[in-house]
């Protein structure tokens, strides 16, 4: 925690956009410093999470890009999944995102393909709320893994946007 403490302004706006490429959620987990423990810095970080407004959401979206599928993955499973993508972007007009914290790699694909497959059911407005929650939960994920000294948000395993 000191290091994010005493980190320049700079430095950390660039971490924490690359945990969530949210400027107003960036600014209101940075606003708050310092923090005693990390646990307090989570609780920053949801809060800010929960106050994003579409519009907020929609911006941290357009940064998100589809997560990379495992190695030897059938050709398949790749055409599956880009199907599946291309009909939720069609349904919703942006990227699909799932965070796949604590999802063993050899289950990602079939995670991937049962959320997207889940999620289409869901009105927009339903969606609105699930891909909000998804978003705290990789910012989240992204945060912890920086701080854990994996650097960057956006190099940590958990992908560009990955799924829970």
């Amino acid at each position: 925690m000191e290091h994010f403490n005493a980190a320049s302004a700079e430095a950390l706006e660039q971490m924490l956009l690359s945990c969530l490429r949210s400027p107003h959620w960036s600014r209101r987990v940075a606003e708050h410093r310092p923090y005693p423990d990390l646990a307090s810095l989570l609780a920053a970080a949801d809060e800010a999470a929960y106050d994003l407004t579409w519009p907020d959401l929609t911006e941290a979206l357009a940064a998100e890009s589809l997560p990379p599928l495992p190695p030897g993955t059938y050709s398949a499973a790749h055409t599956a999944l880009s199907a599946a993508h291309a009909a939720y972007e069609a349904r919703f007009g942006h990227v699909f995102v799932i965070c796949l914290e604590g999802i063993p790699r050899g289950e990602c694909l079939d995670h991937i393909l049962e959320g997207i497959r889940s999620r289409l059911t869901n009105d927009p407005e339903e969606e609105r709320v699930v891909v909000a929650e998804e978003l705290r939960h990789l910012a989240r994920a992204r945060l912890v893994s920086a701080l854990r000294g994996a650097g960057n948000c956006a190099t940590s395993p958990h992908g560009a946007a990955p799924g829970r």
